[in-house]
C-alpha cells in the first residue's frame, strides 16, 4: 500500500527519444495530475522543431503512474498543435481510457461561429445604449419614489403594514447607535472651522466673532450636511444591503407572493426611522460643533467662556435653527430612499449586493450635495 501511494505521487516527468528517423517518441512517467506541475507544451514543440524530419510523434506511457485532466489538457493542446499541419499524432501508446477521452472530445467538431467574439459596437451605438439605460433608470426611479410616496400616504390614514419592532429597532439603529460617530465628526469639524475662521479673524482682533462663524456655519448648514453624509455611509449602505440580501435570497419575492407590499413592508419604517431621526442628529450635531469652536475660542483665543456663549446666543435665530432642520429632514428622506432604491433594484449575487451598497452611499452624498446647493440659492433668493 505504500509502495503505490510513493507511485501515485511521483512527479511527472517528460522525455523524447528517436526510435525511427520520422517519429519523435515522448515519453510520460510518474503520476500527470492537476496537483503536479506539469510540463509546458512548449517542449515538445522545440523538441519538433530542432529534430529535422519528423513526421508524427508517438506516445509511450508505460512508466506513467496516474493521470487525469491534467493529461487530457497537455494532449489535447499538442493534437490542436499539428491538426493542419504534416506532422501526424499517433495516441496507441497511450492508456485506453484517455484514448477513448479523447475520441470523445474530437467527436463533435466546433460548430463555426460557437466562439464568441469580442466585437467592439460604434460610438454611435454605445451613445444611444447609455442613454436608453439612464432613461430606464429614471423611469424606474420615479416609480420608486412613487411607491414609496403612496406608502407613506398609506401610513398617514394607519392602513400601511409593517411591524412595529421593526420600526423601533430601525429608529435605534440610526437614532442612539450613530451618537458616537456623529459626535466625533461634528467636534472636529467645530474645531476646524474654528482654526479656519481664527487664522483670519486675529489679524483684524476680532476672535470673538469665531463664535459666530462656528455657530451659523454649523446650525444653518454644516452640522445637517455632516450628519448627512454620515448617515449615507452608515444607514444608507446598511439599508441597501439589508435589500440586497433579501432580494438574493427572494424574500422580497415571497412578501409579493403573499400579497404583502415591500414598499410598505421593508421601505416605510426604514423611511419613517430615518426621517425622525434625522432632525433630532442634527441639533445633536450643531451642539458638538459649537463645543468644538468654544473649545479653540476659550483654549486658545483668550475668550471667556461667557463670552463666547452670549455671542453664540446673540448671533444664532430660528431662521437658521429652522433652515437646518430643513436640511435634515430632506436629507433623511434622500438617504432612505437611496439606500432603499439600490437594495430593491440589486441583482442576484453577491457581487451586486456590493455594488448596490457602493451605488446607495455615491448616490446618498451626492443627492445631498445638490440639495444643499439648491436650498442655499433658494434661501439665499428669499433672504432668510
Amino acid at each position: 500500500m505504500n509502495a503505490a501511494k510513493e507511485d501515485i505521487t511521483e512527479p511527472c516527468e517528460l522525455s523524447f527519444d528517436r526510435p525511427a528517423d520520422d517519429t519523435l517518441l515522448v515519453r510520460l512517467k510518474g503520476s500527470w495530475t492537476i496537483e503536479q506541475k506539469l510540463p509546458d507544451v512548449g517542449e515538445v514543440q522545440s523538441q519538433v522543431k530542432s529534430n529535422a524530419g519528423v513526421k508524427q510523434i508517438a506516445f509511450d506511457t508505460r512508466e506513467l503512474t496516474g493521470w487525469d485532466s491534467g493529461l487530457l489538457s497537455f494532449l489535447i493542446k499538442i493534437i490542436n498543435q499539428y491538426a493542419n499541419g504534416n506532422i501526424a499524432v499517433q495516441k496507441e501508446g497511450l492508456p485506453e481510457g484517455v484514448r477513448k477521452l479523447i475520441d470523445l472530445a474530437f467527436a463533435v467538431p466546433e460548430r463555426k461561429g460557437a466562439r464568441k467574439e469580442a466585437v467592439r459596437e460604434p460610438l454611435v451605438a454605445r451613445i444611444g445604449a447609455s442613454a436608453i439605460g439612464a432613461g430606464q433608470s429614471s423611469i424606474d426611479t420615479l416609480d420608486f419614489i412613487g411607491g414609496a410616496f403612496l406608502a407613506f400616504l398609506k401610513f398617514l390614514v394607519g392602513k400601511a403594514r409593517f411591524q412595529r419592532s421593526e420600526l423601533m429597532l430601525t429608529i435605534q439603529q440610526c437614532g442612539v447607535q450613530a451618537l458616537p460617530i456623529v459626535s466625533l465628526i461634528s467636534i472636529l469639524v467645530g474645531l476646524i472651522l474654528a482654526f479656519i475662521g481664527a487664522v483670519q479673524l486675529m489679524m483684524f482682533g476680532a476672535q470673538i466673532y469665531v463664535a459666530d462663524l462656528v455657530s451659523i456655519a454649523m446650525v444653518r448648514v454644516m452640522g445637517a450636511v455632516m450628519v448627512g453624509i454620515i448617515m449615507a455611509g452608515r444607514t444608507g449602505a446598511a439599508f441597501a444591503a439589508q435589500l440586497g440580501t433579501m432580494q438574493v435570497n427572494e424574500e422580497i419575492d415571497a412578501l409579493q407572493t403573499l400579497g404583502i407590499s415591500p414598499m410598505e413592508f421593508l421601505v416605510l419604517p426604514r423611511m419613517l426611522a430615518l426621517v425622525m431621526m434625522m432632525p433630532l442628529l442634527c441639533i445633536y450635531a450643531d451642539l458638538m460643533g459649537i463645543l468644538g469652536g468654544f473649545i479653540v475660542g476659550v483654549g486658545m483665543l483668550d475668550i471667556s467662556s461667557t463670552q463666547y456663549i452670549n455671542q453664540v446666543i446673540k448671533a444664532l435665530n430660528l431662521y437658521h435653527f429652522f433652515i437646518g432642520l430643513f436640511h435634515a429632514v430632506v436629507f433623511g428622506v434622500l438617504v432612505a430612499l437611496a439606500g432603499c432604491l439600490r437594495g430593491i433594484q440589486c441583482g442576484r449575487s453577491a457581487s451586486a449586493v456590493g455594488q448596490a451598497t457602493t451605488s446607495a452611499v455615491v448616490t446618498g452624498i451626492v443627492t445631498i450635495v445638490v440639495a444643499t446647493a439648491i436650498i442655499t440659492i433658494v434661501a439665499n433668493i428669499l433672504g432668510i
